[in-house]
């Protein structure tokens, strides 16, 4: 078979739509890739794929790209799974993991969504690209488009984190900095898709970023020798990582791979400044509201109205898991705490996600003889913004040794 696919879907509806065509959304909403897994289940085997090269595209299968179809890469490979012996032992948490998706090629987690977006892009035939960015998936997307030869359009919020607005121009694309929040970006690649001529890249805005993020629960199975961890802790701006996982795990479920039926429950972390799916969590709604006056450092969870609402918290539900906002003013002490203990680049999203993890320990929600994976979804040089740091002055004429000792 040239792939696995069987079709495309609408994700809140279940209708279903020809794959090799090109779609934004239906009825206003996600469309997800299904697949034959029965076909899959028949043409390859953990075993065998745990001999392929240890990249992302190693599960090529359960990926939309068909075979005759070379992938735009820049060389993902497998993220490190790191077990975290120092810090777990300050929240008496043994067997406390982090997942660090900022070994990828562009620095996050994006890298994983737009090699397969992008891919598909060039394999449908698409010229041209737009996006909106709270912040790596500019970059990325800018990364990848360089590569297979596409146009680029890349839009930001206005106080974007410096590197971020740097990448995209580094790569060759047309990046603007905006007015606005990141709906207000959208908004303007939206209007823009007819006089433009350019394809909607945003966020769940088309389906196969969703197919790439897959793969962080792909490769987490894999790790964990085809078992679930019993909590995973992840930042959630569009939320397109936690969406994929859980998907990744469904299929994984359903082609008899994993060794226990038993789901890791979902942890939804957001920063207090920008916490909607929070919101319609503690609400009991399936749909989130905007979220007004969106502000927090951590960039990339500053995302006040996803597509995808629905979506995230279903899994969420569906996992027994939760959604919890972590404090402002902890980003910062986190990043620092968890960096210096484990020493791990952890960027401000990942912060919030140990601030939550810290309420949730003592709440008893989280119990210290479970294994936990938190996902650091960015490098931290990334947010120069997030820490500014003066490091003392020294004058190498006269230096006091009691003031290094201190």
């Amino acid at each position: 078979m040239n792939h696995f696919v069987s079709h495309l879907e609408g994700a809140i509806d279940g209708t279903r739509l020809e794959f090799g065509r090109i779609y934004n959304l239906h009825a206003g909403r996600p469309i997800v890739v299904r697949y034959d897994l029965d076909a899959v289940k028949r043409a390859v085997t953990p075993e065998a794929i745990a001999k392929r090269p240890p990249t992302l595209w190693r599960y090529r299968e359960l990926l939309p790209l068909p075979f005759d179809a070379e992938p735009v890469t820049l060389g993902e490979g497998m993220t490190p799974l790191l077990k975290c012996d120092r810090l777990g032992g300050q929240l008496k948490l043994p067997n406390l993991f982090v997942k660090d998706e900022s070994q990828l090629p562009t620095g996050s987690f994006k890298s994983r969504g737009m090699t397969a977006a992008i891919s598909l892009a060039k394999w449908l035939g698409i010229k041209r690209v737009a996006l909106p960015t709270a912040g790596n998936a500019g970059g990325a997307a800018a990364a990848y488009a360089a590569r297979a030869g596409i146009e680029c359009f890349v839009f930001m919020p206005a106080d974007t984190p410096v590197v971020n607005q740097f990448e995209p121009h580094l790569y060759g694309a047309k990046a603007f900095r905006v007015n606005g929040l990141i709906n207000d970006c959208g908004k303007i690649v939206k209007d823009g898709t007819e006089p433009m001529g350019w394809f909607d890249l945003s966020t769940l805005k088309e389906p196969y970023r969703l197919e790439g993020k897959k793969t962080m629960g792909l490769e987490l199975a894999e790790q964990f020798g085809w078992k679930l961890p019993d909590v995973i802790l992840y930042p959630t701006g569009g939320g397109t990582g936690l969406i994929g996982m859980w998907k990744a795990f469904q299929e994984l479920k359903e082609l008899g791979w994993l060794k226990s039926d038993k789901m890791p429950r979902l942890i939804s972390c957001q920063a207090e400044g920008c916490a909607p799916i929070v919101r319609a969590f503690e609400k009991g709604e399936r749909f989130a509201e905007l979220f007004p006056n969106a502000a927090t450092v951590a960039s990339g969870l500053r995302v006040p109205a996803a597509v995808g609402d629905f979506l995230m918290l279903d899994a969420i539900r569906a996992s027994g898991g939760k959604a919890v906002a972590g404090a402002e003013a902890a980003i910062a002490p986190w990043m620092v705490r968890a960096s210096a203990a484990e020493g791990i680049a952890i960027c401000p999203e990942t912060a919030v996600c140990f601030d939550v993890l810290e309420k949730l320990l003592a709440a008893g929600d989280v119990r210290s003889d479970e294994t936990v994976v938190v996902f650091n979804t960015g490098a931290a040089p990334k947010y120069l913004e997030a820490l500014p740091v003066e490091l003392p002055m020294l004058e190498k004429e006269t230096i006091d040794w009691t003031k290094i000792s201190k």
